[in-house]
């Protein structure tokens, strides 16, 4: 994965799955979950198994941070307000295919 501008390896687990989530997610968990820019490096000495799938909502679909994570923080520490503007899904992608 990239991290400040370096790539990293990150070392698989043994008999684990590995789910890289995409901007929409960012968005909708208000940045909780990041998504990430990623590239595989094949491994010379095992075996590696992949099953690319992506699901994406409507082209119509609003992305927003979800409401039931923003608002007032537990133990009365600042609120957490959204993070990211709203954005219809189909207008992000025309940006991202451009």
């Amino acid at each position: 994965m990239l991290k400040d501008g370096v790539w990293t390896d990150v070392q698989p687990l043994k008999n684990a799955i590995v789910i890289n989530t995409g901007d929409q997610i960012e968005v909708l968990s208000n940045g909780r979950y990041k998504s990430i820019l990623h590239q595989v490096v094949p491994q010379t000495d095992g075996q590696r198994r992949s099953i690319a799938s992506f699901y994406n909502p409507s082209l119509k679909a609003t992305i927003a941070p979800a409401p039931q994570l923003l608002g007032p923080k537990v133990e009365n520490k600042a609120s957490d307000s959204a993070k990211y503007p709203k954005f219809v899904f189909g207008d992000y992608m025309s940006v991202y295919l451009e």
